[in-house]
């Protein structure tokens, strides 16, 4: 599996998605959260904006510095932006997201298999918990990741080629947050499955690259899971006998 097969299934992901109305429904569903959440968020902390600026650095009554505090005002406002709708992201990811991620899952699974396959002496429950435990590594330790290589590119001079290296692991492993779905439903152990991801770098390079595109990520990340379920009931389960 190479990059294109990657692009592919993103895209075959999200027709079935949208012509599906259960998983239509679903993928606004948590669209819908991940916006929720974040309003909520930015509202937070917003609301303590003027005390955080007044902290860096108070309004100066000369008229020929105050255009440079203007400056700041708004790079900190985006600031606080981009702060608020990442901590939205992990908090709708591990608390909601993941539950409509694996229904979404299930659902594209027997559509394509025609069976979902459970892991032996687990309820649901107990599979719903093991996929919430899972979204540790998958997604929270990935962007923190993300941060501190975005923080470092500021006060370095290699900014830009870290810039490039944050956002391909951060494809990367949004890329395995979807396809990682059904071997951890089946609880997979964790090194079989970073394993699998190890060997498939290109295919989720590939997967995730369409989560760059401004305004056309949100379709592709909303409907991730039919795609990437797709790809791991055709080219990893094994066959039936």
């Amino acid at each position: 599996m190479n990059i294109f097969s990657g692009i592919a299934y993103n895209i075959r992901g999200l027709k079935l998605g949208i012509s599906t109305p259960r998983l239509l429904m679903l993928g606004l569903i948590r669209f819908a959260v991940v916006l929720l959440v974040t309003i909520i968020s930015a509202g937070i902390i917003l609301s303590y904006y003027q005390e955080i600026m007044n902290l860096l650095w108070a309004r100066p009554e000369s008229r020929w510095v105050v255009w440079l505090w203007y400056l700041l005002s708004w790079l900190l406002t985006l600031l606080l932006i981009g702060s608020a709708a990442i901590v939205s992201y992990l908090i709708a990811q591990v608390l909601f997201a993941v539950i409509i991620m694996d229904t979404m899952s299930r659902i594209t699974e027997a559509m394509s298999s025609g069976e979902v396959i459970e892991s032996e002496g687990t309820s649901y429950l107990g599979q719903l918990v093991f996929l919430l435990k899972q979204e540790i590594p998958r997604a929270v330790v990935p962007i923190l990741l993300l941060l501190v290589l975005t923080f470092i590119g500021w006060l370095t001079p290699v900014g830009p080629i870290l810039t490039i290296a944050a956002s391909a692991v951060a494809v990367l492993f949004l890329a395995w947050d979807n396809t990682d779905l059904v071997p951890a439903r089946r609880l997979r152990p964790f090194k079989e499955r970073f394993a699998f991801f190890m060997r498939t770098l290109p295919f989720h390079l590939g997967f995730g690259l369409l989560f760059l595109i401004p305004v056309f990520n949100i379709l592709s990340l909303a409907f991730a899971p039919v795609g990437a379920t797709l790809y791991f009931i055709e080219n990893q389960s094994p066959p039936k006998t």
